[in-house]
C-alpha cells in the first residue's frame, strides 16, 4: 500500500522498536520504507537512456544523455548516493531522478553506484564497491562503448556519498597504473571526519531536524559495525581526548579551528578532554583510516587533486566538514570552488522534486549543475 508523508516521524521509532524485539536490524526496516515511499524502475526516455547493470560485479544504473552529432563524445560523471552508508539506493526515486536531470542538463553519462549498504557489509566494503566500479568504467573499452570522453570524467556524491566520492578520488589520484585521470570532483555537503562532533557547526546544528548529531554519530558506528554503547561518549569528543594517543598525532596535525572563518564561529567553545574513553579507539580503529576520513589526508595525498567543487549548507551538523577540507585542498594547490548556502540544510540538494518540492532544492541544484557545466 502507499505509505503517507504524515507517517514519517514515527518511522525510526517503529524500526528501533523491531530492532530491539530481534526481529531485524533497524536500518533494513528503514531501507525497507525508504523503497516503499519510492524506488523507480529503470525508465527511458526521448531524452535519457536508462539502464540497470553491473560493474565488475557491482550493480549500477546507467544515464545516458541523447546523442549530439556535434559532439560524438559525452561527459561523465560517476555519482554515489547518500544515506549513512546504510539507507537509499541508486534506484530512489529523488537520486534517479537527480541523475537524470544531471544527464540531460549536462548531456552527459551519469554512473549511479548501487555499493552494498550496512548492515549487510562495513566499512571498508562500500569503498571498495566504488573503487572496483570506477575502475572498471575507466577501461578504455568500457568509455568507447558509452561513448565517453577520457579526459572529461567526473566524481560526485552527497553527504555519505561524498564521503566516498573524496575517498575515492584520494585513492585514484595515488594509483599510478591508472591511465585515465578525473577531471573533477563536485562534493555535496560531505561527511569527512569523525574526530571531532564538536566543531562549531556540529555545536550549532546539534539538534537540527533531517541530521541531528547523534544520528551522525550512530550512522559513523554502525558503518564500522560499533557499539551503541560509545555513542553518548564520541558526542562529546571522549574517544579523541588528549590521553588517547592514538589519536593525538592527528589532533596536533589538523588545527580544526584554524581552518574555519570567524564568522560561523559564532559562540563555539572547543570541546578537548583531557581524559576520555581509550578503549573506543582500540576497538574501532577505523575511525583513524584516511578512508574514512578523507580530511586527516596528509598534504602529499591532496596534491594533485583534481579541480574540486564543495557545497555546504549552514544548518548542517557537517558543514564545517566541508569548509575545512576546502581550505587543506587550497594548501595543497588544489583548485576548489566552496559554494555556501546560508538558508539552506543537509539534504536539499535532492528536495527538488515532489513530494519534497522545496526552493532551496532547485536553487543548489541549479549551482551545482552550472559549476559542472563549466568545469566538465
Amino acid at each position: 500500500g502507499t505509505v503517507k508523508l504524515s507517517s514519517l516521524p514515527r518511522f525510526p521509532l517503529l524500526s528501533n522498536l523491531i530492532h530491539y524485539l530481534g526481529l531485524s536490524h533497524h536500518l533494513l526496516v528503514l531501507n525497507f520504507i525508504i523503497d516503499s515511499l519510492g524506488k523507480k524502475s529503470a525508465w527511458s526516455s526521448a531524452q535519457v537512456k536508462v539502464t540497470d547493470t553491473d560493474f565488475d560485479g557491482v550493480e549500477v544504473r546507467v544515464f545516458e544523455g541523447s546523442p549530439k552529432p556535434e559532439e560524438p563524445l559525452k561527459r561523465s560523471v560517476l555519482y554515489i548516493h547518500g544515506g549513512g552508508w546504510a539507507l537509499a539506493s541508486a534506484k530512489t526515486k529523488n537520486y534517479d531522478e537527480l541523475c537524470t536531470t544531471l544527464a540531460e542538463e549536462l548531456n552527459a553519462v551519469i554512473v549511479s553506484i548501487e555499493y552494498r549498504l550496512v548492515p549487510k557489509v562495513y566499512f571498508p566494503e562500500q569503498i571498495h564497491d566504488v573503487v572496483r566500479a570506477t575502475k572498471y568504467f575507466l577501461q578504455p573499452e568500457v568509455l568507447h562503448k558509452y561513448s565517453v570522453d577520457p579526459g572529461r570524467i567526473g566524481i560526485s556524491g552527497d553527504s555519505a556519498g561524498g564521503n566516498l566520492a573524496a575517498a575515492l578520488s584520494q585513492q585514484l589520484n595515488q594509483d599510478t597504473n591508472l591511465k585515465n585521470k578525473v577531471k573533477v570532483q563536485a562534493l555535496i555537503y560531505p561527511v569527512l571526519q569523525a574526530l571531532d562532533f564538536n566543531t562549531p557547526s556540529y555545536q550549532q546544528n546539534a539538534n537540527t531536524p533531517i541530521l541531528p548529531r547523534y544520528v551522525m554519530v550512530k550512522y559513523w558506528v554502525d558503518y564500522f559495525k560499533g557499539n551503541y554503547d560509545f555513542v553518548q561518549e564520541m558526542i562529546v569528543n571522549n574517544h579523541t581526548s588528549l590521553d588517547v594517543e592514538e589519536a593525538a598525532a592527528l589532533r596536533a596535525h589538523l588545527n580544526w579551528t584554524s581552518l574555519l572563518p570567524a564568522s560561523i564561529k559564532k559562540n563555539y567553545k572547543p570541546v578537548v578532554q583531557t581524559t576520555g574513553n581509550a578503549r573506543i579507539i582500540q576497538k574501532i580503529p577505523q575511525l583513524l583510516d584516511v578512508r574514512s576520513a578523507p580530511l586527516i589526508a596528509d598534504q602529499e595525498v591532496l596534491r594533485g587533486l583534481p579541480k574540486t567543487y564543495i557545497l555546504t549548507c549552514e544548518h548542517d551538523v557537517v558543514r564545517d566538514d566541508g569548509i575545512m577540507y576546502a581550505k587543506c585542498l587550497e594548501k595543497a594547490g588544489v583548485e576548489v570552488t566552496l559554494d555556501h548556502f546560508e538558508s539552506c540544510f543537509h539534504g536539499c540538494v535532492i528536495f527538488a522534486s515532489w513530494p519534497t518540492y522545496f526552493s532551496v532544492g532547485i536553487q543548489t541544484q541549479n549551482s551545482y549543475i552550472k559549476w559542472l557545466n563549466q568545469n566538465l
